[in-house]
Order: C-alpha cells, then structure tokens, then sequence
C-alpha cells in the first residue's frame, strides 16, 4: 500500500520542482521586458565644438571624449575625460575653463563641471575650485564649494562664489586673503 503513495509524493514533487523552474525562467524574461539600458545615443572621441550666434564664434569646446545620453527622459552629455572651454564676450574677449568632468544638462542648460576646475580670464583673473556649475542661459558660473580666487589685487580664498562669465560681477561668501582695495577707512 506505500507504494502508490511514494509514486504519487515522486510524481507531485517533480511537477513542482518543473513549475519553479518554468515559473523563474519567464520571471526572468518579464523582468528583462521592464529592464531599459542605460546605454548613451552616441559616444565620440577628440571632439572639437565651436558654438555660434549670428556668425562669431561664443564658444570652443574642446574633449577627448563625449557621450550624449539625448535617449533619456532627461537628456544630458557626459564628458568622463574632461573638458577645455574657450568662451567668447561680444568684443571677443575670451574666459577659459577647464575641468576633470563635466556634465551638461539639456533640459535646465546647466553644465556641471568637477574636479580640478579652473577658470581664467584674459584680464588675469583665476578661480580654482573642486566643483562649479555654469548656466548657459545666464551666462553666470556659482559653486558652495570652497574657493581661490586670484586677482591682480591680490589672492582670496572662501566658500561659496558667483559671477558673471567675464568676472564683472563677483558675489563670494566666507571669505578671506589679502586683497588691495582703493577705498579709504
């Protein structure tokens, strides 16, 4: 009389066995189905971008590597091996700005620029910081991050620092150094 019952727990035990592995390959296959890449549209190597506005050049982007990720809901370019911008003014004064990383977001035209950043003018301004973003649309950089600042007034250091692109206008926060001044007590 066992026997028919140690068939049957055999029989029942291999359906089951058989329906979790079924069960677990299509699980798979339907995660798979919900899984989006997150891969970039195009990838380029040494790129060399000049930007225009009615003929004259306002900008020279200049990177060993690019990747735009423009396939997402929120489109951004990647540039993993840093950049070297030239900016242009009207009169074609030019400001430099250089960086470990950047990320620019299409959507707000934020660019987000990390490690090592170094901005210079042709007057002789130099701002150096760990990370700062520019907003394209403003034309005005801004970092909290901690900052030098040197000037031909002199060197200052702080945290937290925004300006205009062609360092016109300099709003900084906490700040110290030695730094001349034309005003009298």
């Amino acid at each position: 009389m066992n026997l028919p019952k140690r068939y049957s727990l055999i029989a029942v035990t291999v359906f089951a066995v058989t329906l979790f592995f079924g069960c677990e390959s299509n699980f798979k296959e339907v995660q798979k189905i919900n899984f989006s890449e997150f891969v970039p549209a195009s990838d380029a190597d040494t790129v060399n971008i000049k930007y225009t506005d009615s003929g004259h050049i306002t900008g020279i982007l200049i990177s060993p590597k690019m990747l735009d990720y423009s396939n997402l809901d929120f489109p951004f370019t990647e540039f993993p091996k840093g950049i070297d911008v030239t900016l242009y003014d009207k009169k074609q004064k030019r400001t430099f700005i250089k960086g470990n990383y950047a990320v620019s977001y299409k959507n707000t035209g934020i660019i987000d620029l990390i490690g090592k950043v170094k901005i210079t003018s042709e007057a002789g301004q130099i701002l150096e910081t760990e990370q700062l973003y520019f907003d394209q649309k403003n034309e005005w950089f801004y970092t909290e991050r901690k900052f030098k600042l040197t000037d031909i007034k002199g060197v200052s250091y702080g945290q937290g620092i925004d300006f205009s692109k062609d360092f016109k206008v300099i709003n900084s926060q906490r700040i110290s150094g030695e730094i001349e001044s034309n005003e009298e007590l």
